[in-house]
C-alpha cells in the first residue's frame, strides 16, 4: 500500500515517529494536516502524539469514524482497531483540551462513534478496549473533570455508544447528570444495557437523552416483564428510535397481572401503541419471548415497515405465520431470524409465502433448530431460489445428512450474492440410531474426522460451481460477541447471584411447608 499513501500522509508518519519533535512542532502545523497526524499517530500507535494532537485540536469537529476510515491520503480502513492505548490517549487528550484556557479551545463536537469491535485486533499492541471499557473510560473522565475548577466556556458535546451494566452504572449516571458545570456533555446515539435492575435501567435511560436515541439494546440479564417494557416505552419515550432489542421473556405478564377472560392482552396492545409512535423504527429483536398468537397485535400497528426482525424461539403459531406472510413488513425484510420453529413441517405454505414476499430484499436468513430434515430439502430449495439478494444463510442444529447438504449446497451456488453459509454438524457424524442432539454439550461430541471429510465434500461442491467466494462454517458455540466477551465475569457473577436468590427462596418455601 506504500504507493497509495499521499506524500502528506508519509510526512505525517515521519513526524509522528519522533514523538518529542512532533509534540514540539504541533503549533506550527497547518490546521488541515491535523486529521492526517491523528490517523498516522493511531496507525503507528504513538499514544503520546495522539494525546497531544487531541489536546491542541484546532478544528470545531472531531469525528473518530470519519478520521479512521479510508481517505484520499491513506486508503486503509482503521475503524476496526479499538486499540486500548490509542483510545485511552484520545480521551486523555480530550480532557487536556477542555482544561486549557478558553482562547485555545476550538472543539465543539467530539464524535467517538463509528468504530467496530472485532475478534482479532490488528493494532501493534493487540489489546482492545471494548464498548463497555470505552463507556467506563469516558464516564470516569467526565467525573474527574467535574471535580476540576474550570474556566467557563461552552461544553464539548461528546457522542458515544454507551454500554452500561451494574459495574459502571454509578459513573455513567454521574457523567450524564453532572451536579455542576461540566466541560464534556455526553450524548448517546446507541445504548446497550446488561446486568441492570429494571429501576436502574429506567433511571439511566431517562438521563441518556432518550429523545435522540437511535438504537436501544436491553439484553440477557435485565429481567424485564411486559409491565416494565410498557412503562419504559410510555414513560421514557423514544421518538427517534430506529432499532430496539428486548431481553428474554420481555413480554411475559407481570406476576400480579390477572389475565382477561377473552384472551386479550391489554399490556401488549399498549406496548404496540407505543411502538407505533416510533415512526423511524425499522429493527425489532424480541427473541426468546413467548408470543404465541400475538404477532398481529404487536406488529400490526407499526407505522413503518421493518427491515430487521428477530423472532427466534417465540413459540409462533399458524396465526402468527399467516400474519407475517401477508403483512407490509414482509416485502421490506432484509434480516430475518425464525430459529426454533418447525416451519417446514408445521407451516410450509405460509413460511414459503413469506420467503417469496421477502425474496427481493432478504440478505440474512437464520433458521437454526427448525427441525429441517432431509425430506424438506426439496421444498427449501424451491423457497430459497427466488432470494437473489441473500448474502448469509444460517441453519445450525437441523438434523440433515451429508447427502441432503450436498444437494442443498448445489442449489445455493445459484444465489449470486451468497457469501456465507453456517451449516449444521451432519447427522452422519453422530452414532447410528441416536437422536440428533439439542444441547450444546451433546452437540459438540461428534466424529470430527467424518465431519472434516463431509465439510471438504461440501467445499468441493462450491469449487466445482466456481463459488470460492462463499465461506462455510459450523460455529457450534455461536458467533463472536465482543460485548459478552468483555463482560463475561460480571455476567457470571450476576447469574450466580440470581441462582443464589432462587435457592434461598426455594429453601424458604420448603421451611414454610414443613
Amino acid at each position: 500500500t506504500g504507493a497509495m499513501r499521499s506524500l502528506r500522509f508519509i510526512s505525517a508518519e515521519a513526524l509522528v515517529s519522533h514523538p518529542q519533535v512532533a509534540r514540539q512542532s504541533l503549533d506550527s502545523v497547518a490546521h488541515n494536516l491535523y486529521p492526517c497526524l491523528f490517523k498516522a499517530s493511531y496507525l503507528l500507535e504513538q499514544a503520546e502524539v495522539t494525546r497531544a494532537v487531541l489536546g491542541r485540536w484546532p478544528l470545531e469537529e472531531f469525528r473518530l469514524g470519519a478520521l479512521l476510515g479510508p481517505s484520499a491520503d491513506h486508503p486503509q480502513d482503521l475503524r476496526d482497531r479499538t486499540c486500548r492505548a490509542c483510545l485511552e490517549a484520545l480521551v486523555r487528550g480530550l480532557a487536556d483540551h477542555v482544561l486549557q484556557d478558553r482562547s485555545r479551545r476550538r472543539l465543539r463536537v467530539a464524535d467517538l462513534t463509528g468504530i467496530r469491535d472485532v475478534q482479532v485486533q490488528r493494532c501493534p499492541c493487540g489489546r482492545a478496549l471494548g464498548r463497555w471499557g470505552r463507556t467506563q473510560l469516558l464516564a470516569r473522565t467526565c467525573c474527574e473533570l467535574q471535580a476540576e475548577p474550570l474556566a467557563a466556556g461552552r461544553p464539548v458535546e461528546v457522542l458515544a455508544d454507551l454500554f452500561v451494566t451494574d459495574g459502571n452504572f454509578e459513573a455513567v449516571v454521574q457523567a450524564l447528570r453532572p451536579a455542576g458545570p461540566a466541560p464534556l456533555r455526553v450524548h448517546c446515539p446507541s445504548f446497550r444495557a446488561d446486568s441492570l435492575s429494571p429501576s436502574q435501567l429506567l433511571h439511566v435511560l431517562r438521563l441518556a437523552g432518550p429523545g435522540a436515541l437511535r438504537k436501544l439494546e436491553v439484553v440477557h440479564n435485565v429481567r424485564l416483564h411486559a409491565g416494565h417494557v410498557q412503562q419504559l416505552l410510555a414513560q421514557v419515550g423514544f421518538p427517534r428510535l430506529a432499532s430496539l432489542t428486548l431481553p428474554t421473556k420481555a413480554f411475559d405478564a407481570p406476576p400480579t397481572c390477572a389475565s382477561t377472560p377473552d384472551g386479550e392482552d391489554p399490556l401488549l396492545a399498549s406496548i404496540a401503541r407505543e411502538l407505533s409512535k416510533m415512526t423511524q423504527l425499522t429493527e425489532l429483536s424480541v427473541a426468546f419471548s413467548t408470543l404465541t398468537g400475538k404477532i398481529p397485535t404487536l406488529l400490526g400497528p407499526l407505522q413503518t415497515p421493518l427491515r430487521v426482525l428477530d423472532l427466534a424461539n417465540c413459540a409462533l403459531n399458524h396465526t402468527d405465520m399467516a400474519f407475517l406472510a401477508d403483512c407490509t413488513h414482509a416485502a421490506h425484510l432484509e434480516v430475518l431470524d425464525l430459529s426454533g420453529h418447525n416451519l417446514v413441517s408445521l407451516y410450509p405454505s405460509t413460511f414459503f409465502r413469506l420467503l417469496g414476499q421477502a425474496s427481493r430484499t432478504l440478505r440474512i436468513l437464520t433458521l437454526e433448530e427448525c427441525g429441517i430434515v432431509d425430506s424438506h430439502v426439496g421444498m427449501l430449495i424451491l423457497g430459497l431460489s427466488p432470494c437473489h439478494r441473500l448474502r448469509q444463510l444460517k441453519f445450525l442444529g437441523n438434523p440433515l445428512s451429508a447427502r441432503a447438504l450436498r444437494r442443498l449446497f448445489t442449489a445455493l451456488c445459484e444465489l449470486p450474492e451468497l457469501r456465507c453459509i453456517e451449516f449444521p454438524v451432519p447427522k452422519d457424524c453422530y452414532p447410528e440410531g441416536a437422536s440428533y442432539p439439542q444441547d450444546d454439550l451433546a452437540m459438540s461430541k461428534f466424529d470430527q474426522q467424518k465431519y472434516d471429510e463431509i465439510a471438504e465434500e461440501l467445499r468441493a461442491v462450491l469449487l466445482r460451481a466456481d463459488r470460492e467466494d462463499i465461506q462455510v462454517s459450523t460455529p457450534l458455540f455461536g458467533s463472536f460477541d465482543p460485548d459478552i466477551q468483555e463482560t463475561s465475569n460480571e455476567l457470571g457473577a450476576f447469574l450466580l447471584q440470581a441462582f443464589k436468590t432462587a435457592l434461598e427462596n426455594f429453601s424458604r418455601a420448603l421451611k414454610q411447608i414443613e
